[in-house]
């Protein structure tokens, strides 16, 4: 593979993970329902856990983006 394919390839990879990021921050950040009478409590378990999962896959984009800039 040539390298100036290779690095498009990096750059086209890097430009869909910094979109992925900033949707991302944007549904973290958004207004979260009010929670009270009518709250789904198990909806709001799996929103939790979707917010640890989401943390947990930046962590393991930011360990790759590292290694790529060595």
């Amino acid at each position: 593979m040539e390298a100036n394919s290779l690095s498009e390839r990096v750059r086209h990879a890097m430009a869909r993970i910094d979109a992925a990021a900033q949707r991302i921050e944007a549904a973290a950040n958004a207004p979260r329902p009010a929670s009270g009478p009518g709250s789904d409590p198990e909806l709001e378990a799996r929103y939790a856990e979707l917010q640890r999962e989401a943390g947990e896959a930046l962590q393991q984009i930011d360990r790759l983006i590292g290694t790529l800039e060595r």
